[in-house]
């Protein structure tokens, strides 16, 4: 009977863990197609609209706040739990608005940065999440936008210190592909 040489394992162990994650990953990937909507979204549902193209303006669907800045930026609203991508090339400047789900804590009204970026890691509050981007810093705390990656947008328990502002995934996606790093984020009350 020949001897498997130890070397022989941990390679064969290797080459299975990476078929086992390369089979998550493109299950994960179909997934993730599977997510995004395929129909318009419902008539309470926000403006959006892709470069080149005009949005659409559902009714009660707050307007840009005034004194929220100039030039491409990301406008975030502490009093309506909003965002709104904003890029004056664009016609009409508001590429997409939406709501989104506060983290417990808020920075201050201003301008900010993108600092940085993920595509996934856990969040404050423990839950994994995607399309991180983050722009501030509260008591030690970073700030940013993220989607749960089980696409739920619960309210933080405010006994935590979080700073996770929570969007939907498709949301997410879009701020994103919206705010690289050094992007303006412009916050008002």
């Amino acid at each position: 009977m020949a001897k498997i040489g130890s070397g022989m394992v941990v390679t064969g162990l290797t080459l299975g863990a990476l078929a086992v994650v390369a089979a998550l990953a493109v299950q994960a990937n179909g997934t993730e197609r599977k997510a995004a909507p395929a129909s318009p979204p419902p008539p309470t549902a926000t403006t959006t609209a892709s470069p080149g193209a005009s949005a659409v303006k559902r009714p009660g669907t707050p307007a840009l706040p005034a004194d929220s800045g100039s030039g491409q930026r990301v406008v975030y609203s502490l009093d309506a739990d909003r965002v709104w991508l904003v890029d004056p090339a664009h016609k009409p400047q508001v590429v997409r608005t939406f709501t989104v789900q506060p983290s417990t804590l808020d920075p201050e009204p201003g301008s900010y940065q993108v600092f940085a970026r993920d595509t996934a890691l856990t969040g404050s509050d423990g839950r994994p999440i995607e399309h991180v981007v983050l722009f501030a810093r509260v008591s030690g705390t970073v700030v940013g936008f993220s989607a749960a990656v089980d696409g739920t947008t619960p309210k933080p328990d405010p006994k935590q210190r979080t700073g996770g502002i929570r969007e939907t995934r498709a949301d997410a996606k879009a701020l994103w592909d919206f705010a690289g790093l050094q992007s303006t984020v412009v916050v008002v009350r």
